[in-house]
């Protein structure tokens, strides 16, 4: 599970509760404070105090020693005992520039919660870093929720595509097959509305999870219209797809 900001906090009604809804799930209550907006607020990458390495929520940061926060956080209260893998950096002006600079080094202030119940896991982030990345689009925000999801998943994802560009892939599995779609989002007008080009992206390869002992008896493009070959090997089936303008669907018969 994966929860941000003020997930659970309101009602259906949109009436703030006394405490969120999934306080025991995420292991930390309501504190009774929304920050935000807020300026020139950082937050620190830490590692574990034990260890002295940092979890594995953020892997491809290595040479950040913080990144910016989001726009809103809620104070929250921990119920249990948590690693701190990022906490606060208080807010501090943005001029006049002799003061620019943060009145605190570092925190204990968590902002991110990772629970690990054996068959589960949960990751809250008791910030908006979902909607300051559809705003900004900060590259370590999107690094941050993608190892959020795989950590959160604790599980090989059944699709996998290694490419150029940016993709929506979703796949759909039915007895005797199974599909994959793959929309390309690669735009400058992504998230800003209509768009007034597509852009191409390819070659990519497809690497799909197949059914226990199932064998491809046929994999097509249904965009392209192209039977294409596949590779098998442990039960994971590579696909090439060459080239994607805005939908294609690898399309494989079981």
């Amino acid at each position: 599970m994966l929860a941000t900001f003020a997930s659970s906090l309101f009602d259906e009604f949109g009436v703030r509760r006394a405490d969120f809804g999934l306080a025991d799930v995420f292991g930390v209550s309501f504190a009774g404070r929304i920050d935000g907006p807020m300026h020139n607020s950082y937050l620190s990458l830490d590692p574990d105090s034990a260890t002295g390495k940092r979890h594995v929520i953020l892997e491809g940061l290595e040479d950040a020693p913080r990144i910016v926060n989001g726009v809103f956080r809620i104070d929250v209260r921990p119920t249990q005992p948590f690693p701190s893998p990022l906490t606060l950096i208080p807010s501090y002006p943005d001029l006049p520039m002799e003061d620019v600079y943060p009145r605190v080094a570092r925190t204990e202030t968590r902002e991110l919660f990772l629970r690990d119940l054996g068959r589960s896991r949960v990751v809250y982030f008791p910030w908006d870093i979902d909607r300051t990345f559809w705003d900004v689009l900060a590259p370590d925000h999107l690094r941050l929720l993608k190892n959020a999801v795989a950590w959160a998943s604790n599980e090989t994802p059944p699709v996998e595509v290694d490419g150029p560009g940016i993709l929506d892939v979703v796949p759909w599995r039915q007895r005797t097959s199974m599909t994959v779609h793959i929309v390309n989002m690669t735009n400058p007008m992504m998230m800003k509305g209509p768009l007034r080009e597509t852009i191409p992206v390819g070659p990519l390869t497809a690497r799909i999870r197949l059914p226990e002992g199932a064998r491809p008896a046929r994999v097509k493009l249904l965009t392209s219209g192209k039977t294409v070959a596949a590779d098998v090997r442990n039960g994971v089936m590579r696909v090439t797809v060459p080239s994607v303008d805005v939908h294609e669907v690898i399309a494989i018969d079981l």
